[in-house]
């Protein structure tokens, strides 16, 4: 049974915030402490899904984090009511310790969880892996709420595996599928790529300005978790000098649609032989566009995202790429997409999309959703209100309007009334996509 590609975009949460915590992404560091706008932020997600749902592309959704994580302050030794934990997490020595516990990362679904179709797998089911996201605190606490939220999705056990997270730290740390590009040719199959920065038990030359995130040993364990035949899949490496100019994830500069991958020549080590092993496995319906350092410099790849962008097949076989404003007001940015549309593969469009809010804080189009493959049958076994449809648009823009501020600044996160405004906003939305308690608050 054929399957089609389903956008599971993460909702921008109402406190969505500037609190610069991520070393490596140059956007967040250069925004840190700047005024946000969650109104804007959720309503510029929610028209980008709508602008996919237009387009005939599956589109979905996926619900914010609570923020701050009351349970995760409560576990750093705060005590007492919601408020005074707060309170005293707010104070001048622990108030970074409440900045990373209202980080709102979880918006970028990308690095959710890593996702491999019934038709690729040997059991023949969907799976589907949490990212534990080890590298970082504030993006470590969302496992355990993104593994319930999978769980009320995709509960059909006959059809779906949702796996736990990949134990073991550090050594086994997993950024999901903003590592991960899979391509497939009718004719041929599919093949998984699984990128990574480094390894915990080989030794490899390392970036010296920032720190690599995911590690071979990870991308090799959700390969494995996921029943994927081992001659199908390849493990890329991230160059150490892509990582310290800012490309922390490969999804910084390389995405891939069926038969079809658009790259930087620094995506990955040794991008040549990649490119061979594709053209062997995918034959020739594999096309790919290589933006070179001369025409593209890499720090105007990761300034401006051309990369991070969605590649998207039409009902006629075409393909339209979705990329931020940001790539539309690069010169040569824009020159390489623009030029991509003349060269011979599927792409017969670029759309500029305003996602500023999401691209200040350092995610891209991309970043904003996990891409989950589903046959008609899977699909119609998830009974949860989550297909983008007109109404489910109308319903949740009236929500965000409801419940989101208009301005936050990082001081505002010592509000508890901001946590109780979320709280209640997020209780609300989670009987309108109808996936049950999800929430620690909610148990």
């Amino acid at each position: 049974m054929p399957t089609r590609e389903f956008n599971f975009d993460g909702l921008v949460g109402p406190t969505h915030n500037y609190a610069g915590l991520s070393p490596g992404n140059l956007a967040s560091e250069k925004h840190t402490g700047r005024r946000s706008n969650p109104r804007q932020a959720a309503l510029e997600g929610l028209r980008k899904m709508a602008h996919v749902a237009n387009l005939g592309v599956g589109q979905a959704v996926l619900p914010p984090h609570p923020r701050p994580s009351l349970r995760t302050l409560r576990r750093l030794g705060f005590t007492g009511t919601n408020e005074q934990l707060i309170t005293q997490a707010a104070t001048k020595d622990n108030r970074h310790l409440l900045l990373l516990c209202s980080s709102a990362a979880a918006m970028w679904a990308a690095n959710a969880a890593t996702c491999a179709p019934s038709t690729d797998t040997a059991d023949e089911r969907m799976h589907i892996t949490p990212a534990n996201l080890q590298q970082m605190f504030h993006r470590s606490i969302e496992a355990d709420v993104t593994h319930r939220v999978l769980r009320a999705i995709f509960k059909d056990e006959g059809r779906f595996v949702v796996h736990e997270p990949l134990p073991g730290g550090g050594q086994f740390a997993d950024e999901g599928a903003a590592n991960h590009l899979r391509l497939w040719a009718p004719s041929r199959g599919a093949v998984h790529l699984f990128a990574w920065g480094r390894s915990s038990y080989q030794s490899y030359p390392g970036p010296k300005r920032f720190a690599a995130r995911q590690t071979l040993e990870a991308s090799q364990a959700l390969a494995r978790l996921h029943q994927l035949a081992p001659e199908r899949c390849f493990f890329p490496r991230q160059p150490p000098e892509a990582i310290d100019a800012g490309a922390f994830h490969s999804d910084v500069l390389a995405v891939a649609n069926e038969s079809f991958l658009m790259l930087h020549q620094r995506a990955f080590v040794n991008a040549p032989a990649l490119i061979a092993w594709l053209r062997k496995q995918l034959g020739p319906d594999f096309r790919h566009a290589m933006a070179n350092e001369s025409r593209l410099p890499l720090s105007a790849a990761v300034e401006a995202y051309p990369f991070n962008s969605q590649l998207l097949t039409l009902a006629d076989g075409s393909m339209v790429i979705l990329a931020p404003k940001e790539s539309e007001r690069s010169k040569p940015a824009r020159a390489f997409l623009e030029g991509v549309k003349a060269q011979e593969n599927p792409v017969r469009a670029v759309h500029y999309l305003d996602v500023r809010q999401s691209m200040q804080n350092g995610g891209g189009p991309a970043c904003l959703r996990q891409r989950i493959w589903l046959n008609e049958e899977e699909r119609g076994r998830i009974s949860a209100n989550v297909f983008f449809t007109p109404g489910l648009h109308q319903t949740l823009e009236a929500w965000v309007l409801r419940h989101y501020r208009d301005r936050l600044a990082p001081k505002d996160l010592a509000d508890p009334k901001l946590a109780t405004e979320s709280m209640q906003a997020l209780d609300e939305l989670t009987g309108i996509l109808g996936l049950g308690a999800v929430y620690d608050f909610q148990q």
